[in-house]
């Protein structure tokens, strides 16, 4: 029987990562966010800081990627590979990672085009988690302690990064309900109303096999 996988993609400011936080609680699977980062990294042998300056950013400046280039690379040594520019290196060492955590254990991971790296896993949901831009703007001026009007200026542009990032490096659209299995609004369903409807969908999912 295959690991159960869950992939939340999400909205800046949506909540999803509380979202995917709750739902691995619930399940007492693991949480890969961040810590996708240090196990690609581990996996690569790029040091973590490449990633992080990566993280879901669909390029940087190419005098950067020249630099960090020069950074040596374990395990990733075919001529195609090492003549790749630095972005595409760090997203196929990190989709490489997504497939083996999947094989490995049942689990939830939030962003970094997941549910494209797992296209073919017969036993993962792939959600998208959106709300409504005053319920974003407030969270994210809470949390980050700067006004409205900062805040909404953050939010379009991390949304700008992650629909580049992912159109970019996957065939489907960022945000486009064909790309996904469940579009979850959080600020009509709360957080655990979102991780209630998931649950709900693995049910039925589930039934239907039976």
């Amino acid at each position: 029987m295959a690991n159960q996988i869950y992939t939340i993609g999400r909205e800046f400011g949506s909540g999803g990562q509380y979202v995917g936080e709750e739902l691995a609680k619930r399940l007492g699977i693991k949480l890969y966010d961040k810590e996708l980062l240090q196990q690609a990294a581990k996996d690569s042998g790029f040091c973590e800081e490449i990633f992080e300056n990566h993280d879901e950013k669909p390029t940087n400046s190419f005098l950067y990627s020249l630099v960090m280039d020069t950074y040596s690379v374990n395990g990733y040594s075919t001529a195609s590979f090492l003549d790749m520019p630095l972005n595409h290196k760090v997203f196929l060492a990190q989709f490489e990672t997504i497939k083996k955590i999947a094989e490995r254990e049942s689990c939830v991971i939030v962003g970094r085009c997941a549910d494209y790296a797992l296209a073919d896993h017969p036993d993962c949901i792939n959600t998208f988690i959106k709300a409504d831009m005053n319920s974003r703007i407030k969270m994210i001026s809470k949390r980050a302690n700067i006004t409205e009007n900062k805040a909404k200026d953050m939010i379009q542009k991390q949304d700008k990064q992650r629909a580049s990032y992912y159109n970019y490096y996957t065939s489907k659209k960022w945000g486009d309900a064909k790309s996904y299995d469940l579009c979850l609004d959080s600020s009509k369903l709360g957080i655990d109303g979102c991780v209630d409807m998931i649950l709900k969908f693995r049910e039925i999912l589930d039934a239907k096999k039976n």
